[in-house]
This record gives structure tokens, C-alpha cells and sequence, in this order.
């Protein structure tokens, strides 16, 4: 599922469980949900990490 897509879905889910209460499926979709969510942003923020290059005041870069 698209990153977007997950996210507002786990809002939708967020709301309606304030409002009148989650069903045992939807508590299920709900924490796949949120994993897959943290999944994707730490891939994604570990992606980041790994493109980050350290130059120190020789110009030498580091890795």
C-alpha cells in the first residue's frame, strides 16, 4: 500500500475510534497498519542516513 494511502487510513481508523469505537477487525487492520507504517519510515529514514557524506576541514570526505 502506498505510503499516503497508509496514513490516511490510520487517521480514518484514529477518527472513528474516537467517535464510536473500532470493530476487532478493524483494531487488526489498524496495528498491520501502524507496522507497516514504521516499516516504511525507517527504510526511509535509514535510506537518508546512508546518502549522508561527512567532509571534514581537509575536504576528505567520510562515509
Amino acid at each position: 500500500m502506498e505510503f499516503s494511502k497508509i496514513i490516511e487510513r490510520i487517521n480514518e481508523l484514529a477518527r472513528k475510534n474516537k467517535s464510536e469505537g473500532l470493530s476487532d477487525a478493524e483494531i487488526t487492520e489498524r496495528d498491520e497498519l501502524r507496522k507497516q507504517y514504521l516499516t516504511n519510515f525507517k527504510n526511509n529514514f535509514r535510506q537518508q542516513l546512508e546518502t549522508i557524506e561527512i567532509v571534514d576541514d581537509k575536504d576528505d570526505i567520510k562515509h
